[in-house]
């Protein structure tokens, strides 16, 4: 039996195997919002401009709004033989109103329905994951508020280089993210056309007016092109590429929670709500939470491919082909959204070690910039020989199994005539983060700043940088600044 939806040009319907690769519906169904509210709006405009009578227009709404209602309800039986979501909604509503359900598709066809049912559902879920960026970078910047005197080694290479604020290295996270959002915001501006009215590719000859279609979608227009518009798929790839890259964020930060978080580190804990155990090792606390986020940049990233890859060689206007653009974007940004909810649950659940982290900051002679500083700024002595003279102290303490603060103002002397006392100010972890105020700098005072400026962005509200943590005496190990 052929398809009463399309088939007047076919005598029976299509072999088992054709369905099986034809239909869409088991992913597309997720588009029935969208398909509805794009039906709605094109039903209204098709009444407006006297192609469709008012009466028509009544009963197609109503019975739309019925359809919307099962769907919602879960009573509506989705079936495989009407291929996708679109026909699935026009068959059901035949059935609820009769004769004027088949009014409906006056000036459109499924190539422009279908783009346009897309771009609603891809600008929604924009919408969304923005939302879930800025949750987490607000999470971020008061846990940098928190942390801002916590100090932790900086890497380069995965050695120690130079001491800084845990808070700062938490900000880095934050920058990291607002890409991420202007990203998405910057796809959704652009894809922000309506296709509806371009019907298979070449436009109607209806006297339609798109611009009311569009307006009652909250598209800014439509589109200019009606060949371009049902052959578009740029604003998918365009959001799952900027879905790639922030994915590719959350997989370098849940790195080094795995990292930060193992027995050799010691620098956060996660709680049992982020972590699993093993089944034979009973000691083991497996951050398991993150290790999955640090994986989901794989299917993302195979989605860009897999989007660009069955782009790449079509010709204008629609293709076949283009159904395979659904299933894995969907799954791209479902990984996504679960990525972003998972890692601002961590980043909330974390508790640093700061007596562990500071203690690290303290080793590998991670204050020797600061020593090639202090000659440059205090002795006048050119950095490159500044440097030079540092390589020297730093092999002494190596040779004396001592770190730079153990060498006595002899030992320096030994190296160089020219230092003097003054030198032992600059070689606590403290003194080298404090000193670091230069703007974006991993001063306390300078991510108390930026945390504000982050939380004032992000909220809406002004806020205000907090005062800096009393000075401890009798040791840092809270990660006090000296």
């Amino acid at each position: 039996m052929s398809n009463k939806m399309w088939g007047g040009r076919f005598a029976t319907g299509p072999d088992a195997i054709m369905e099986e690769i034809n239909a869409s519906i088991g992913f597309d169904q997720r588009l029935f919002r969208q398909d509805i509210a794009g039906s709605i709006a094109h039903a209204t405009m098709l009444a407006e401009t006297g192609i469709l009578t008012h009466a028509d227009r009544d009963s197609i709404l109503a019975g739309l709004n019925e359809v919307l209602a099962e769907i919602e309800g879960g009573t509506f039986t989705f079936s495989r033989a009407l291929e996708d979501i679109h026909m699935n909604v026009e068959s059901r509503l035949r059935e609820k109103i009769g004769d004027a359900a088949g009014r409906l598709h006056t000036a459109r066809s499924r190539n422009d329905q279908v783009a346009t049912d897309f771009k609603l559902y891809v600008r929604d879920t924009i919408d969304t994951l923005i939302i879930q960026v800025t949750t987490l970078q607000l999470a971020l910047a008061n846990k940098a508020e928190d942390e801002a005197a916590t100090i932790m080694p900086g890497f380069t290479h995965l050695q120690s280089a130079q001491p800084v604020t845990f808070g700062h290295h938490l900000l880095a996270y934050v920058e990291m993210l607002g890409r991420d959002a202007g990203r998405l915001a910057d796809a959704r501006k652009r894809l922000n056309e309506s296709p509806l009215g371009s019907a298979a590719l070449a436009g109607t000859p209806y006297p339609i007016d798109r611009h009311m279609t569009a307006e009652k979608l909250g598209f800014d227009r439509p589109t200019a092109n009606s060949l371009d518009a049902v052959s578009d798929r740029d604003f998918i790839i365009e959001t799952v590429a900027a879905a790639a890259i922030c994915a590719m964020h959350l997989s370098r930060f849940a790195e080094e929670m795995v990292i930060w978080s193992s027995a050799q580190f010691g620098f956060v804990r996660l709680s049992d709500k982020f972590t699993t155990g093993s089944s034979i090792m009973p000691q083991k606390r497996n951050p398991d939470a993150a290790e999955l986020v640090r994986a989901k940049i794989g299917r993302i990233l195979g989605a860009l491919t897999s989007l660009i890859v069955v782009m790449k060689g079509l010709p204008l206007a629609y293709s076949k082909d283009m159904q395979e653009d659904k299933e894995v974007a969907f799954d791209a940004l479902d990984a996504l959204s679960l990525s972003l909810a998972a890692m601002t649950g961590m980043v909330g659940d974390m508790v640093p070690n700061r007596e562990r982290m500071r203690v690290s900051a303290a080793a590998g002679f991670s204050t020797a910039t600061d020593i090639a500083d202090w000659l440059v700024r205090e002795l006048n002595i050119p950095f490159r020989d500044a440097h030079h003279i540092t390589g020297q102290i730093v092999a002494l303490a190596e040779q004396k199994n001592c770190g730079l603060e153990g060498l006595t103002i002899e030992d320096f002397k030994f190296i160089d005539q020219r230092i003097d006392s003054r030198i032992h100010k600059v070689l606590t972890v403290e003194a080298s983060v404090a000193a670091r105020q230069s703007y974006g700098g991993t001063a306390p005072a300078s991510v108390l700043t930026q945390a504000a400026r982050w939380k004032t962005l992000l909220t809406g509200q002004q806020h205000d940088p907090r005062p800096l943590p009393a000075k401890k005496h009798g040791g840092h190990g809270d990660g006090g600044v000296a």
